[in-house]
């Protein structure tokens, strides 16, 4: 399966939790329930995955964590917000320079509507 085919299958279970739970649960129920969903759709999901971080001959090798990735090629960064910040945006653009990937999903489950908290954010990515 490729990226976009990824990150329309993740913003449908995305979109059908948001549906059914609505907003207002804590960022680690949606986690928890995404993984699941899309395992249940066949794809190989990890939580919590370590991401290293390399700066000047040091390694930290859990320098950071993110919420999803999929197939090991799509990261998700989960939030429960009211609003989404460009803090945020930059967080998951930082995630998928330090793996090295084109793309990723950023999903506010806190909105009042699914479609204003997606984002997506590419890292040198051309579709």
């Amino acid at each position: 399966m490729d990226i976009e085919e990824l990150a329309r299958v993740t913003i449908d279970c995305g979109f059908h939790l948001h549906k059914n739970l609505g907003p207002g649960l804590l960022e680690s129920v949606y986690e928890a329930i995404m993984a699941d969903q899309l395992s249940r759709r066949g794809l190989k999901v990890q939580r919590q995955a370590a991401i290293p971080i390399r700066y000047e001959g040091i390694e930290l090798p859990e320098g950071f964590r993110a919420d999803l990735l999929i197939e090991g090629a799509l990261l998700v960064e989960l939030k429960s917000v009211e609003r989404l910040l460009p803090l945020h945006g930059k967080q998951v653009l930082t995630y998928l320079r330090l793996l090295d990937l084109p793309l990723g999903l950023l999903i506010n489950f806190g909105g009042e509507t699914f479609k204003e908290g997606v984002k997506r954010i590419a890292n040198n990515y051309q579709n």
